[in-house]
Parts: structure tokens; C-alpha cells; sequence
């Protein structure tokens, strides 16, 4: 199997429901991946640039699991990808990183049905990620897409949403693997 790269950009994963739930689950099914916390890695924002770039270089499938904050990847990870997805490095004459798979695992609080052209958001959640696919063909990474799980909001939580929301994770979390695996 593929050398795998879990980048996990949520912010406090101490306060996470589900993106605890499905890095677990990556964890226990993919034994073999390497599971970064960038919540854990940093030191007042800053990161060890060369030892995420060093993590980069031996994967040859790279996920990046993280929740929807407005409209996007958290602060966190996008500090993260602007110190280590630099000039020479992941795009430029001197890249290191083309032809790596590049897969987008992300959590949202709102229901799909609020992605939808007549939903709240006006725009279904395709339209949120030519961002990241432009990341990657600047990159030369080979864009596997983005997988998402919605409506893993924090209101109204009670003990039997949380269950249902944790449950829901599982499954997802299984078949994000499941494409995973088929890299």
C-alpha cells in the first residue's frame, strides 16, 4: 500500500466531535498512515517547516482532514499550507512534491440541504473548492477531489445528537478510507 499523509487541520482538536471520531477511525483502519495534528505541532503558529516538508516527501497519498470554517481550511492549516507548500518546494522549477495524490476530507456544521442553489448558502459545495484543486495543479499534485460530511453543528448538541453525529462520522470516516485504499 501507498505511503499515506493525514494532515489534520483542525484547530483544537480537544473540542472536536467528529474530527476526533474519523481521525480515529483512519487511525485503527490505515495503521500505516502518519497522522499529523497540526494543533499539536505548532508553537505559537509556527511550525518545524522542514519536518512537515520531510513527512510531504515520503507520502505518496496526502489527505488533508479538516472542518469547513468560513468557506474554507482553518486559519491554523492555511498558516501551514503558506510556510511549507512554498516556492521550490511544492511548486517552481525545483518542486518536490508532483504526482503525489492529493485528497480533501472536510466537516461541515451546516446541513447539505443549505449547499444548494435554492438552499441558504446559494451555492451547492462543489463551488467552494476550485481552491483547492488550483492549489494542486499549481503543485502538481493529482487532485483526487474532496469528501464531506455535513451537519456536524455544535447547536442544539445533546448527548443523543452528539451519538448520532458520532456514529455518522464512523461511517464516513470508512468510506473516505475506502477511497484511500484505492489509490
Amino acid at each position: 500500500m501507498s505511503n499515506i499523509l493525514i494532515i489534520s487541520g483542525h484547530p483544537n482538536l480537544a473540542n472536536s466531535v467528529v474530527n476526533t471520531i474519523i481521525l480515529d477511525e483512519f487511525a485503527k483502519t490505515l495503521p500505516q498512515a502518519e497522522i499529523r495534528k497540526l494543533d499539536q505541532l505548532h508553537t505559537n503558529y509556527e511550525f518545524d517547516v522542514a519536518a512537515e516538508q520531510a513527512a510531504i516527501e515520503k507520502a505518496d497519498v496526502i489527505l488533508w482532514q479538516f472542518p469547513f470554517y468560513w468557506y474554507a481550511m482553518p486559519a491554523l492549516m492555511k498558516k501551514w499550507l503558506d510556510d511549507v507548500f512554498v516556492h521550490g518546494f511544492a511548486h517552481g522549477s525545483t518542486a518536490k512534491i508532483a504526482g503525489k495524490k492529493l485528497l480533501i476530507s472536510l466537516t461541515t456544521g451546516a446541513p447539505l440541504e443549505a449547499y444548494q442553489r435554492e438552499g441558504f448558502f446559494k451555492h451547492k459545495m462543489d463551488d467552494f473548492f476550485a481552491a483547492f484543486e488550483t492549489t494542486a495543479i499549481l503543485c502538481g499534485l493529482d487532485f483526487q477531489g474532496v469528501q464531506f460530511l455535513n451537519g456536524v453543528s455544535y447547536v442544539g448538541r445533546n448527548e443523543e445528537k452528539i451519538a448520532q453525529q458520532q456514529a455518522e462520522a464512523k461511517v464516513y470516516a470508512q468510506t473516505v478510507i475506502e477511497k484511500v485504499k484505492r489509490l
